[in-house]
């Protein structure tokens, strides 16, 4: 008997979707609309898991504060999407690249084209966590559409034995007791529409989430004053452009003052508000800054 079909089969993501039979003799817009109406179901999905991404927020934003990292391992869509997280977090919030990484079976070849296979050997994915010297300061996020992907159990597994938090992201109910994960994330968005086209409702939630576990560690960090990406490094036109415009908004300066106060403040914007709002030079902000552990509203109110 060929168990891995039936494990598939019984797959919630495997399924066929009701909602979606007959699809290829629609209308184009009968199709757009049947996509939108299921696309609901993944939103709905997340916020019933609002208490496990909480917990997974709060362990992340306690091994930031400890000097440790996050890591998102997957393989395939789930690995592409924790890839893409990650790198997008140093341009955003002006964080190291080491901070948030991602790492996805088959490696860089995987982000462009599909290692299908990359995903089944086990070995690998604690052979990664091992060659990115994860310890006990660090968070490990699985991504696992399935709840059983042999790389991402494979990574958490050897994380848990290294004393890193960790964390696992499915789409289905995990199968049997998983002691190397310490949260559970589990937003159950039901067939999809293509059936095992797990890209589509699957990959929405999980990039959702993703969302939430790094931005709102990013705000509960300092990265964010108000709804404002106070962190922003000027490391391009555009960014020199946005970095000013906060100065202008929160330092109460004109433009061209706030060009003056960036350059002094050798490119970051928070810095540039401090020493604006507090009439101090640049070492002396630094310092108000690190008293208040990077919080913005904790120097200027």
């Amino acid at each position: 008997m060929d168990t891995s079909r039936d494990v598939s089969y019984r797959l919630i993501t495997e399924q066929r979707n009701e909602n979606s039979l007959h699809i290829d003799s629609k209308s184009t817009e009968e199709i757009i609309e049947v996509f939108n109406l299921e696309d609901q179901k993944a939103v709905a999905a997340v916020i019933r898991e609002k208490k496990n991404i909480a917990k997974a927020v709060d362990m992340i934003v306690d091994a930031f504060k400890r000097g440790g990292r996050l890591f998102y391992v997957g393989a395939g869509t789930s690995g592409r999407l924790g890839v893409l997280d990650a790198s997008e977090c140093p341009p955003t919030f002006g964080v190291d690249r080491e901070m948030v990484q991602g790492i996805i079976a088959g490696g860089y070849e995987a982000l462009i084209r599909s290692i299908e296979r990359a995903e089944d050997h086990h070995d690998d994915g604690a052979a990664a966590i091992r060659g990115r010297n994860v310890g006990s300061r660090d968070v490990v996020v699985g991504i696992a559409t399935s709840g059983g992907t042999p790389f991402v159990i494979g990574a958490l597994e050897e994380a848990h034995r290294l004393a890193a938090r960790t964390v696992f992201l499915t789409c289905n109910p995990p199968a049997g007791n998983m002691p190397f994960a310490d949260v559970f994330i589990v937003p159950i968005v039901g067939p999809e529409i293509i059936a095992g086209s797990t890209r589509l409702k699957a990959g929405t939630a999980t990039k959702l989430i993703l969302n939430m576990l790094s931005s709102i560690s990013m705000i509960k960090i300092g990265k964010v004053y108000d709804n404002l990406m106070v962190d922003v490094q000027a490391w391009s036109a555009k960014l020199v452009d946005r970095a000013k415009r906060l100065i202008v908004d929160l330092g109460g300066v004109d433009y061209e003052r706030a060009g003056e106060l960036l350059e002094a403040a050798r490119g970051s914007a928070k810095i540039a508000i401090v020493m604006a709002r507090r009439n101090v030079e640049y070492d002396e902000a630094v310092r108000l800054l690190e008293e208040s552990d990077g919080l913005l509203r904790k120097v200027i109110g």
